[in-house]
């Protein structure tokens, strides 16, 4: 496969000079609706083919901690087998921890968009041919929930990136997923039915009551 998403390509999407900058800039982007969704937009204009994690090879490249914290990425064939393993039928929910950028829960996402296990698992004796068991008509974003950590800072904005597009429903922390101890949250909203539309992103506020719901214990922000 080609690949459409060089650093070059990205950076000069982001408007940056060095994929070190990226994460921070990315965030920045993303906390803002107006400049999120025409930056979505350019990245479209490239590739309209979301079935795979765009910054798979940049990340990978300019971003992994490989030495430091042992980062590595799954890759796709891989993602995409261990999805079909642990797929139930009617299973709406996810969770992953270290989700890195996404490879994993892309594929899931795929997964769920074509083969539809909210609505198949309703459905019981529909004729083949019935337009109904397309999952064209009949997925709605809404019906799936995405639970995903992540610690790693240069991760999150990626991995914020490509739920937000793809219209995902889902948390995401940045936590340490064995001591529980969090950085940041954020709910990344499926605001319609529109399987086409982007996800929302809002920064979860650090109290109590959200800790103890999302079962974590807050540490200082980012610096």
């Amino acid at each position: 496969m080609m690949v459409k998403f060089d650093v070059k390509t990205v950076n000069d999407l982001l408007g940056i000079d060095d994929a070190f900058k990226a994460p921070e800039r990315l965030m920045e982007i993303l906390l803002k609706k107006e400049e999120r969704e025409e930056l979505f937009g350019n990245f479209l204009k490239i590739d309209t083919n979301l079935d795979y994690d765009w910054f798979h090879e940049y990340f990978e490249t300019e971003q992994a901690e490989r030495k430091a914290k042992k980062q590595d990425f799954t890759p796709n064939s891989v993602a995409k087998l261990a999805n079909s393993i642990v797929s139930e039928p009617g299973q709406t929910d996810y969770y992953e921890m270290a989700a890195g950028t996404g490879g994993m829960m892309i594929a899931r996402w795929v997964y769920n968009a074509k083969e539809d296990p909210a609505f198949a698992h309703k459905r019981k004796d529909t004729m083949a041919n019935d337009i109904l068991t397309s999952s064209i008509f009949t997925y709605d974003p809404q019906a799936y929930w995405y639970h995903l950590e992540e610690l790693s800072d240069r991760a999150i904005p990626f991995l914020l990136f490509n739920a937000s597009i793809r219209g995902i429903n889902a948390v995401v922390i940045q936590c340490d997923s064995l001591s529980r101890k969090a950085k940041r949250a954020f709910y990344v909203k499926s605001d319609n039915y529109n399987f086409l539309a982007f996800s929302n992103i809002l920064e979860i506020p650090k109290t109590d009551d959200f800790a103890k719901f999302l079962n974590v214990e807050w540490e200082g922000d980012l610096g």
